[in-house]
């Protein structure tokens, strides 16, 4: 009996590890970090679903096929599976970029270990760091502009009433004043309306309940660029790359004109300091999933999936502030406040979405994730 029962508790352990490789596999496919392993001629044996969207690329098109056809030979992370081939040892490096003609991805952290039992292979991961820097940068900006919230009340109260008696007193003083007298007259005047557009500018950040109804954001894209067209981007190309299957975003249609608007003055801005003739803006929207941010300001949770793209082919944003960019007073302008992206922050953070860019010379992204409008019987489209 004893030994009946010892065979029977071998079949278990090796129908167990028979099964075994089906369950590592489906762990892995469900992991959200992108998971491939790579045999010694650094070709693709197993792709989990992630690194399908890491690549852009089913794993039946990538399973075989080489690592060369897919990044540039020259590509520095072949010198780091080498390394970890030759010293049997697991290897990592990050804020890599890797480009192909399907993805092009920056802020990549890799980690490569050998596989034991097969000389060679490889087990790869590759984690997409952007999204981490983008909702920091976020939050930096949410806190940034929650302090100037504050600094628009206290302004809009202590400073903007006194303005208009010193500006009062002024015109007094210039009517009854002497030709000396009345050039320092007009300077005072001059220099109280200057602070006052100032203040009037920080006061937009302060807390005002924010109607949001469903809105068609082509119809505000539209609205957009024929006001960009007839003014501040006659000499840029526009080009639109929208899905028209979108539903509509939960949002304030005027709040939204406002964020693009001011985005797409600054791509516009951005491209016509390079002067070059074939400037270029693009416009596009698309329907994103998976896309969630958990420490919104207007509702727990929200889901973010529709994308609202604009690129331009200008000079770049510069590295120093660009981790600043959505903080109020900074700019790269020699003119500019600083003020214009800190408010599209802000108003993006009131609708609960999130906004990011990203930059290089020849080409800056800006996006804005959006919640979907959800039919419960009220709002309509605008």
């Amino acid at each position: 009996m004893s030994g009946l029962r010892g065979a029977f508790r071998r079949r278990v352990a090796a129908a167990k590890r028979a099964e075994a490789p089906v369950e590592t596999a489906r762990l892995l496919a469900a992991l959200p970090l992108a998971v491939i392993e790579l045999d010694a001629d650094d070709r693709f044996l197993f792709v989990n679903y992630a690194a399908e969207e890491l690549f852009g690329s089913s794993s039946a098109f990538l399973y075989g096929k080489p690592l060369h056809e897919i990044l540039p030979a020259d590509h520095p992370i072949f010198m780091l599976l080498d390394r970890a081939r030759r010293d049997g040892a697991p290897i990592a490096e990050h804020d890599l970029a890797i480009e192909g003609p399907r993805f092009a991805r920056r802020g990549i952290s890799l980690q490569a270990a050998p596989i034991a039992d097969a000389a060679g292979h490889l087990v790869v991961t590759l984690q997409d760091s952007s999204a981490a820097r983008a909702l920091d940068q976020q939050l930096s900006a949410r806190n940034a502009a929650r302090s100037i919230t504050g600094m628009a009340a206290v302004l809009a109260h202590e400073v903007k009433n006194p303005l208009s008696g010193i500006r009062g007193a002024a015109q007094l003083l210039e009517a009854n004043a002497s030709a000396d007298d009345r050039e320092l007259a007009v300077l005072i005047r001059d220099e109280v309306d200057r602070i006052k557009d100032l203040v009037e500018r920080i006061e937009v950040f302060g807390d005002k309940k924010m109607d949001l109804q469903a809105v068609n954001i082509h119809r505000v894209l539209e609205h957009v660029r024929r006001l960009a067209q007839n003014g501040f981007g006659a000499r840029v190309r526009f080009v639109e790359a929208y899905d028209p299957s979108l539903p509509p975003v939960l949002g304030n249609r005027d709040q939204l004109v406002q964020v693009l608007l001011n985005v797409v003055k600054n791509a516009a801005e951005a491209v016509a300091e390079t002067q070059r003739p074939d400037g270029e803006i693009l416009l596009s929207t698309g329907f994103q999933h998976g896309v969630r941010l958990a420490a919104s300001s207007a509702r727990g949770q929200p889901n973010l999936p529709i994308v609202i793209a604009v690129r331009d082919n200008g000079a770049g944003i510069p590295e120093d502030i660009r981790r600043h960019l959505f903080e109020p007073f900074v700019s790269s302008k020699a003119a500019g406040s600083g003020l214009g992206l800190a408010l599209v922050a802000k108003i993006v953070a009131d609708h609960g979405g999130l906004i990011n860019v990203d930059s290089r010379p020849g080409r800056t992204e800006f996006r804005v994730h959006l919640p979907q409008f959800e039919d419960r019987g009220e709002g309509e489209h605008r």
